[in-house]
């Protein structure tokens, strides 16, 4: 079994950053590609990013892409999404997510794993 949890949500303004984290127990974190979704009121659940176990391959939103890096840190069991020049849209609960293979998805339904969520407010 694995337990993620996030971190790092909170009010921000327009154009500013957030930094998320998620720290992973319970199964070898380096196994496991990660990714982070979000989730806004009324709306499914949509892809933001995602990266491979070794760190080397990074997968992104075209809504995010160029704002948002995530990274990972396997000595600390912990994956992280930096959020740089927010926008209203943002705006969502936001989910970190473990998958055991090789293989990197950017579909919710492939993930094994997932933390609780942490709530990103960008005000306009």
């Amino acid at each position: 079994q694995v337990q993620l949890v996030e971190s790092g949500g909170g009010l921000v303004q327009a154009g500013g950053s957030l930094r998320l984290s998620c720290a992973a127990s319970g199964r070898t974190f380096s196994s496991s590609a990660m990714g982070w979704f979000r989730q806004a009121p009324g709306k499914e659940r949509e892809f933001v990013a995602a990266i491979s176990w070794s760190g080397s391959s990074t997968y992104y939103s075209d809504s995010v892409k160029g704002r948002f890096t995530i990274a990972r840190a396997n000595f600390k069991n912990t994956v992280y999404l930096q959020m740089n020049s927010l926008k209203a849209e943002d705006t969502a609960v936001y989910y970190c997510a473990a998958h055991y293979s090789r293989s990197v998805p950017t579909s919710a339904r492939e993930y094994d794993y997932w933390g609780q969520g942490t709530q990103v407010t960008v005000s306009s």
